[in-house]
């Protein structure tokens, strides 16, 4: 029988390119946690949206992945976010998810946000994963993800869609608005977990994490601007009864990403 799943969002301000201020910041929060299988950490959580890859970067055998292994054996749950990885010449905002036994998922950011010159200083991912946790299957994504639904169209391949951001409070009624839509047409739990605070420039932003069901409905969220936790359980018998209804997914075009 499948398994709930308590997952918990971490809502934090990042120090601007100060891993280990950031690293203490989330373990402090980490350690105060109990009871929980999944936590969430924000996009580029150790450094911010830092566009200084080269100086930043970590490889998949660094520091902060060592760290977030050490927590998720320490605390028995798996933990996800994302952070910059070098591969060669080549740098990633790179999602991670660890369990207690070890590595089980790596997604590189698709979908660049050119507009902060993301571009210039990363290299795009091409492949789109699916990672298998508890009996549930779990699509990562980050951030400007978001805004592109074909390359997160659900083709009844996994149950809960989670999306780590570094999101500006001047947008984020799209931010809301673009979650709500994801959950409803593939047919998913959804999580938006997003930063607070401000940036090297003073860009802002406001945090509106939260946790929606596959119809749409917010079940939990985080107020704006304050750093704050919540752990939700999340029911997958009540997705698949939901889909055995209401199959929609059976109606979909079939279609295939070329790169």
């Amino acid at each position: 029988m499948p398994s709930n799943l308590n997952v918990s969002l971490i809502q934090s301000d990042l120090a601007w390119e100060s891993p280990v201020h950031n690293i203490d910041n989330f373990e402090r929060y980490i350690r105060a946690l109990t009871s929980t299988d999944l936590i969430v950490l924000p996009e580029l959580f150790s450094t911010g949206f830092t566009m200084n890859a080269k100086k930043y970067a970590e490889t998949i055998d660094g520091k902060t992945v060592a760290w977030m292994m050490k927590m998720a054996r320490e605390h028995n749950t798996a933990i996800c976010g994302s952070l910059i990885i070098q591969e060669g010449t080549k740098y990633y905002n790179r999602f991670i998810f660890i369990s207690p036994d070890g590595l089980l998922g790596q997604y590189n950011k698709r979908h660049l946000f050119r507009m902060g010159a993301e571009n210039e200083s990363y290299t795009s991912g091409n492949k789109r994963i699916v990672i298998a946790y508890k009996g549930w299957r779990i699509l990562p994504q980050i951030c400007y993800d978001l805004r592109f639904p074909v390359w997160s169209r659900n083709q009844n391949d996994y149950d809960l869609m989670i999306n780590v951001a570094n999101w500006p409070a001047v947008r984020k009624q799209v931010w809301k608005t673009l979650l709500s839509a994801r959950a409803i047409e593939n047919q998913c739990y959804t999580i938006g977990l997003n930063r607070v605070g401000e940036n090297n420039t003073g860009l802002e932003h406001s945090g509106n994490s939260m946790i929606i069901d596959f119809k749409g409905a917010i079940i939990e969220s985080l107020a704006d601007n304050i750093e704050d936790v919540i752990t939700q359980e999340l029911n997958l018998n009540k997705l698949n009864n939901f889909k055995k209804k209401f199959p929609t997914y059976m109606d979909a075009d079939d279609f295939t990403i070329t790169q």
